[in-house]
């Protein structure tokens, strides 16, 4: 088997993960009345990210072969998916949704910083355990759940620091902590992987290699259990950075639009009449 072999024979377009992606898309266009705009697209490509993953060869491969291909696919769902989501979800919704008292009663829990951060944070280590980890490689329906809690608290992690929600937004400096005390908690998760010599999960280490692609993986790419293992912790810390990268740049972007609240209404008008 050849590498492009490889990867072009194990997209799975499951019918749930397909339908359940479009059915969220259509749900969003509802919300916003079919509304096109930077928004639409942003959410839209939060849900092509999320479709990509769970359909594209990361799937197959996380699930049978490499950790380094699931780290990517965590990486898609737990961070970029959940942060365009966000992003994309307009101030006009979220005060609509908001306006619905049970909405808004489960928002100021799960929204709360505290919360959401542990939430956000905390799965992801605790998948990460190798009991919960290996047991994710043998049960279909324990991966499917997993992903799943990776896209809630992803989403809920975000939600603070990110979302346009109409009330008081995080002081964009305590946005920026929280941010950046989370990419540290991950780094520091991706470090013990990429520094380690002992392979974590047992899944990995005997695959059942059903595609007959493991002297390809082995062999060809170099990739024994400890390298992938390496290999994906540095995507952890290295990739999973710059999704926080971005979401900190994204908070100093609205931070300098904002106006200043310093300066009078006349402010702008004086100045121009100095000029």
């Amino acid at each position: 088997m050849t590498t492009w072999g490889l990867l072009a024979s194990t997209w799975n377009w499951e019918p749930t993960v397909v339908a359940g992606s479009a059915l969220l898309l259509l749900g969003y266009l509802w919300a916003v009345r079919f509304r096109f705009d930077g928004a639409t697209a942003v959410f839209g490509a939060g849900v092509g990210v999320m479709l990509f993953a769970l359909v594209s060869p990361l799937d197959e491969l996380g699930d049978e072969y490499l950790f380094s291909a699931h780290m990517l696919q965590h990486i898609l769902i737990d961070l970029v998916a959940p942060m365009l989501f966000v992003l994309g979800f307009p101030a006009a919704l979220a005060a609509r949704v908001l306006a619905w008292r049970p909405a808004a009663a489960i928002e100021r829990v799960l929204g709360a910083p505290a919360v959401a951060w542990f939430l956000g944070v905390g799965t992801l280590w605790v998948w990460h355990l190798p009991a919960l980890y290996d047991e994710t490689l043998r049960s279909e329906a324990v991966h499917t759940f997993e992903h799943l809690t990776f896209l809630v608290t992803g989403t809920i992690f975000f939600w603070p620091a990110l979302a346009a929600t109409g009330r008081k937004a995080m002081n964009p400096l305590i946005a920026v902590a929280y941010l950046v005390l989370a990419a540290v908690v991950n780094s520091v998760l991706g470090i013990v992987f990429t520094l380690s010599e002992t392979p974590f999960y047992a899944g990995y280490l005997h695959p059942e290699d059903t595609l007959g692609a493991l002297t390809l993986i082995r062999q060809t790419w170099g990739l024994d259990p400890v390298a992938d293992q390496q290999l994906g912790g540095v995507f952890m810390w290295a990739i999973g950075s710059l999704v926080f990268l971005v979401a900190i740049m994204v908070v100093f972007v609205r931070w300098y639009r904002e106006p200043d609240e310093d300066a009078g209404p006349g402010a702008g008008a004086g100045e121009e009449a100095r000029a």
